[in-house]
């Protein structure tokens, strides 16, 4: 069931993320890569190189959340710039 949910960050990854990944897969570069908490109230938002797709990794509670969306005609605007939370 879905609920309301606080977040308290929102991480950019820069640059392009082969969005093959699934759950594990993107876990492991939140966990890795950006040495990130992956069980905060935070959202990771990772963006393919042709940017008409996001997918965004949540925990919640007992498990994660994968969100899709994919653009029909226009592109996301993804800046190439790192835009960290600290």
């Amino acid at each position: 069931m879905l609920k309301e949910v606080t977040v308290d960050r929102v991480y950019l990854a820069q640059g392009v993320t082969d969005l093959r990944k699934s759950i594990d897969g993107l876990a492991a570069l939140v966990k890795e890569e950006f040495e990130l908490d992956l069980f905060s109230s935070s959202l990771f938002v990772f963006c393919n190189r042709q940017r008409d797709k996001l997918k965004i990794l949540q925990w919640d509670h007992n498990g994660f959340w994968l969100y899709y969306r994919r653009l029909r005609e226009e592109i996301f605007i993804y800046h190439q710039i790192i835009i960290r939370v600290l």
